[in-house]
């Protein structure tokens, strides 16, 4: 977890670190961030920290508003919240994942499916 921003050290203190975990998918480099895409079914990963955030419902909405999701924000969405299977060494949890809601045309794919 990046904690050399404002928004990193947010997340330090509002969640706790669960495992690292991956999920079927393409990742792209985006320029500043990276986009994720989830195709289930391909043997293509994307890779990632999931983290369990404290039980506070405002904490959800400032990372939505973080990642520019919802109803208040520019339409369509440049990424959506949505609930998919990630794997983990031990087993598959269900996660929220913010993924990449428009075309990656033009985008450069990650394929290590690392942004580092």
């Amino acid at each position: 977890m990046d904690n050399d921003n404002e928004f990193g050290a947010f997340l330090k203190k509002h969640s706790v670190y669960v495992s690292k975990g991956s999920f079927d998918g393409f990742l792209y480099d985006l320029g500043e961030y990276p986009g994720a895409v989830y195709k289930p079914g391909i043997k293509q990963q994307v890779y990632g920290s999931i983290l369990l955030l404290n039980n506070n419902p405002e904490i959800l909405s400032v990372i939505d508003e973080y990642e520019g999701y919802g109803d208040a924000e520019a339409q369509p969405n440049l990424f959506v919240r949505k609930l998919i299977p990630v794997k983990t060494p031990a087993n598959v949890l269900n996660c929220w994942v913010y993924l990449y809601n428009r075309p990656t045309y033009g985008y450069r794919q990650i394929p290590s499916g690392r942004y580092q």
